[in-house]
């Protein structure tokens, strides 16, 4: 088999990579071993301002117009609903909370994000005496359902190889690379925490950071809007909510902990006053680096290698806006942005 690209993992970056090699006429082989689970912890949530200092995403604009693009050709393609558009609402815990609120809602990045109207709470299961601020312009992408439909996508067009990458078979050449029965112009990583084991990229400064989510009943809770106070409360159908996450920095392990339980649900408890009952606990490892940047760029000493990434907890907003970057580096010679080329740690 001869294609242009091998791409080795499938989540939010090999997808969105996927994406670009679609768009572009490239022809590619994905191989996944379904190890990597980050995805399974992604909330899924796009919202360009980080809530909890009341500041601009990286690139907020650039990433939001070309995730929605991204997802909706994903839906059209597919037949699948992606993108459940849903208003993000931050509790305020103080009058000087709001003050902040307002002074960030003046800044050029965020004034077409933050909502200058003060919502107070009428939800008597709701614990928000000084009301909320609305985040305009945000939703959530169904990651999971995302992964699912575009694997059984390349299952049906026969490229997508259901086991683990194994490095030490790959064979480098000067214009190609070759595994297995395959031969293919550029190779592509995107095995999230995975990479830690990868001999090509493994040194670069990845950490890992072990998620938690649980799944709780609430029927009394009623709200239609995702809610972010010491947790993140998302609503799901039939009065079920998912409640996130937790931040293990340098647990590599994909089990569920009580601890993490405890700590998801005490927070709960000071955000909502109904009862609530949990029904699922998942757990994950995400990809983060330390300078909260992707891992973007060529290998040192193959032209023809690559990573893609280190997405963090906002993959869903990053990945196509990295993955066209990656792959008109790579396809035009067009440079890489500083912040997220790997050379920055050489």
């Amino acid at each position: 088999m001869n294609v242009d690209y091998i791409i080795v993992g499938i989540g939010l970056a090999g997808i969105s990579f996927c994406e670009q090699l679609r768009a572009n006429g490239k022809s590619f082989v994905v191989f996944d071993d379904g190890s990597q689970k980050s995805s399974i912890v992604a909330g899924g949530l796009y919202n360009p301002v980080v809530l909890k200092r009341f500041t601009p995403v990286w690139k907020n604009r650039e990433q939001l117009s070309l995730a929605l693009i991204h997802y909706k050709r994903i839906e059209e393609r597919l037949n699948v609903k992606l993108n459940y558009k849903i208003p993000v609402y931050r509790k305020f815990v103080s009058v000087e909370e709001q003050n902040d609120w307002f002074t960030a809602s003046d800044k050029p990045q965020l004034n077409d994000y933050l909502s200058t109207t003060l919502i107070k709470n009428e939800n008597n299961a709701v614990n928000a005496p000084f009301g909320f601020g609305q985040v305009l312009h945000t939703g959530r992408i169904a990651v999971k359902q995302l992964v699912k439909a575009y694997k059984e996508e390349l299952i049906k067009e026969n490229i997508y190889i259901e086991r683990g990458f194994e490095h030490e078979q790959m064979h480098v050449l000067d214009n190609e690379v070759e595994y297995n029965h395959i031969k293919a112009k550029q190779i592509i990583f995107t095995e999230g925490y995975g990479m830690s084991y990868n001999p090509f990229f493994k040194d670069l400064p990845l950490l890992p950071t072990k998620g938690e989510l649980l799944t709780i009943h609430a029927p009394d809770l009623k709200i239609n809007y995702v809610l972010k106070g010491p947790v993140f409360l998302i609503p799901l159908k039939y009065d079920n909510y998912l409640v996130g996450a937790t931040y293990g920095w340098g647990d590599t392990s994909h089990t569920i902990s009580e601890g993490a339980r405890l700590e998801l649900s005490n927070k709960l408890k000071t955000l909502i006053k109904c009862p609530f009952e949990i029904t699922n606990q998942v757990a994950g490892v995400r990809p983060t680096v330390k300078d909260r940047r992707p891992l973007v760029g060529r290998h040192t000493h193959y032209s023809n290698i690559y990573v893609l990434n280190g997405l963090g907890t906002r993959g869903v907003m990053i990945g196509p806006y990295v993955a066209k970057q990656l792959f008109e580096f790579i396809e035009y010679n067009k440079p890489l942005e500083k912040g997220i080329d790997i050379n920055r740690f050489e």
